[in-house]
């Protein structure tokens, strides 16, 4: 079975780097070409958490030929539709694109290569680029885990492939509705991913601070009233119940909320998000579909978002170079939290 991973940045590299070592035909594809060229010669360098080094195939996009059973995609949602259309290509006849984004990216790629060939999964941990062929995992290596689910169109072969493939890493949880997994990793992505960028630092530099920490449990409650809203359902995160440990009506439940929150996000407080790595490298981020799909929804359900509205306008002025990163930002919820 070949297998390829698209957009090999960090959570690729360290993704290929589990399945090379486990002995999977799997391929790191990216158009960082100092990266593919680190990873050709040293192989893929892990550290933080974990401590490796592994060899792995790597290659630029370019260099892609015959069919693959199942490509992982991990490019940023921002060019799916024409990134879509040219995956299409080299999928083989009962093959599956998994796109691990961020966001609700299942719509538009299945629009461009069909549902049978589409599937979704969260990705429950984090990491960042160092250095070409150079990545630091930044969660516990016991909190890693895939969530997945077999959705309308693909077969039980496809999903059991993939299920067996990322297996070869961490645990893959199965979840009924896999929509309600996807809301988890949103709120999640929407919260720390966005204060984090917000104020230039780590998840745990939002569960530490004051201002940070209640804007954190404002955002979760946003994001829970638009998804009641539209009918979804969360779904547990590490066995956990989000909705019971952090949705509030009253004071006492927001205490707790606040309480708790440094423990909940313990074993990942190191992740520096995605969206920060971007706005430091001059890149656009994805703000517009992590914070934005809250937003989005909430403007169609009548639902009010003022926290994820602040933290997406911040966050383009950050791409159009009108504001920084840093601590200071965060005072700007004060009014509304």
């Amino acid at each position: 079975m070949r297998n390829l991973i698209y957009g090999a940045g960090s959570i690729g590299t360290v993704l290929g780097a589990f399945l090379s070592k486990g002995g999977a035909d799997i391929g790191l594809v990216s158009r960082n070409r100092k990266h593919i060229e680190a990873l050709r010669k040293n192989g893929a360098r892990i550290t933080g958490t974990v401590d490796m080094t592994v060899p792995v195939n790597a290659y630029l996009p370019s260099e892609m030929a015959g069919r693959y059973d199942v490509i992982i995609l991990l490019t940023k949602s921002l060019e799916n539709s024409t990134t879509a259309a040219f995956l299409k290509g080299f999928l083989a006849e009962d093959g599956v694109v998994v796109t691990m984004q961020n966001g609700l990216p299942e719509s538009g790629i299945a629009k461009v290569i069909g549902p049978s060939h589409t599937m979704g999964c969260a990705v429950e941990w984090g990491a960042m680029l160092v250095s070409p062929g150079t990545v630091r995992l930044m969660s516990s290596p016991d909190s890693l885990s895939f969530h997945t689910g077999k959705t309308e169109g693909i077969t039980g072969s496809q999903f059991e492939k993939v299920k067996s493939l990322l297996e070869m890493m961490c645990p893959v949880i199965v979840e009924d509705d896999f929509t309600g997994a996807r809301w988890s990793k949103l709120l999640i992505n929407a919260t720390f991913s966005g204060l984090a960028t917000v104020m230039g630092g780590t998840f745990g530099d939002v569960t530490t601070d004051p201002v940070g920490k209640r804007a954190a449990v404002a955002a979760m409650k946003e994001c829970i009233d638009v998804a009641r809203a539209s009918g979804i359902r969360f779904a547990p995160v590490q066995g956990k119940d989000i909705t019971k440990l952090f949705y509030y009506r009253g004071p006492v439940k927001r205490a707790f909320a606040l309480a708790i929150l440094p423990l909940a996000m313990k074993k990942h407080s190191g992740i520096v998000p995605s969206m920060l790595q971007d706005i430091r490298n001059g890149k656009p981020c994805e703000v517009d579909a992590i914070n934005g799909a809250v937003c989005d929804k909430g403007d169609e359900t009548g639902v009010p978002t003022p926290v994820n509205d602040l933290i997406r306008t911040i966050i383009k002025q950050f791409e159009k170079g009108q504001m920084q990163p840093g601590h200071d930002n965060i005072y700007d919820f004060d009014d509304i939290i």
